[in-house]
């Protein structure tokens, strides 16, 4: 049996020790990332950061790309802390395959409790997806299970530097539930609540307290979720192939 010259062993560990890069949202869904393998960026909710963070990453120097974080619903039968694992991504007339090596069995273990997995379209907005009729709206036209700021912008890197690209994102604020335009404009640039925006909303208009706390009870579901996701994002089972 052949195993190479030692150059091309080189070579092989070489790549093997590669981090994965991991594609996020929010500075929660980052730590929960972070670790050992991955390379985490994180868009603060900002398409326009993302991609400039993203021209500073050698494709070189990394041996595939996992769009991970929560993700707005617009499949009607996903709740908080669904799952849903992208066999595809689109934005607009653009589409993307997602490789997926997950096996029945792996989905078995990632299904917990009433949490659901299942294999479906993300898609990709620029702006967040607010309002159920908007969700039911997008939902009509693209047939997508869920919406979110990143993966379309990771698929198209990963696409043009020729590396695999799988998405993994869980369900935050269900289709029915329409998200609080406070909660939007009090994230921060670095992905933080900004915890005096919140305040100074409620003082001016207190009606959208209970619309707050709901979305913080589905987002801290959502996160949990998430965490119970992290351990298959790295071997010979998970998203990406140990071996790519």
């Amino acid at each position: 049996m052949d195993f190479g010259t030692g150059d091309e062993l080189t070579a092989v560990n070489a790549i093997d020790s590669r981090p994965i890069l991991i594609v996020t949202g929010l500075v929660q869904e980052a730590r929960i990332a972070a670790g050992p393998g991955m390379a985490v960026i994180c868009s603060s909710s900002s398409p326009r950061q993302l991609r400039a963070l993203l021209t500073v990453v050698d494709p070189a120097s990394i041996r595939g790309v996992i769009s991970f974080g929560v993700a707005g619903g617009l499949d009607p039968t996903l709740r908080t802390g669904d799952l849903v694992v992208a066999t595809e991504v689109l934005a607009g007339d653009a589409r993307w395959a997602a490789g997926i090596s997950l096996s029945d069995g792996l989905i078995s273990k990632l299904t917990s409790g009433r949490r659901r997995v299942v294999r479906g379209c993300l898609a990709g907005a620029e702006e967040v997806v607010m309002g159920q009729s908007c969700k039911a709206a997008l939902h009509s036209e693209t047939g997508a299970a869920a919406v979110d700021m990143e993966s379309h912008i990771a698929a198209a890197y990963a696409a043009e530097a020729g590396l695999p690209f799988a998405a993994l994102r869980v369900i935050s604020d269900p289709a029915h539930r329409a998200l609080p335009a406070l909660a939007r404009a009090a994230i921060k640039p670095n992905g933080k609540l900004d915890l005096a925006t919140v305040l100074r909303g409620v003082a001016r208009n207190p009606r959208t307290l209970h619309a707050l706390v709901s979305t913080g009870i589905d987002f801290n579901r959502a996160l949990r979720s998430l965490r119970g996701c992290r351990g298959f994002l790295l071997g010979s089972e998970g998203l990406l192939a140990a071996d790519l």
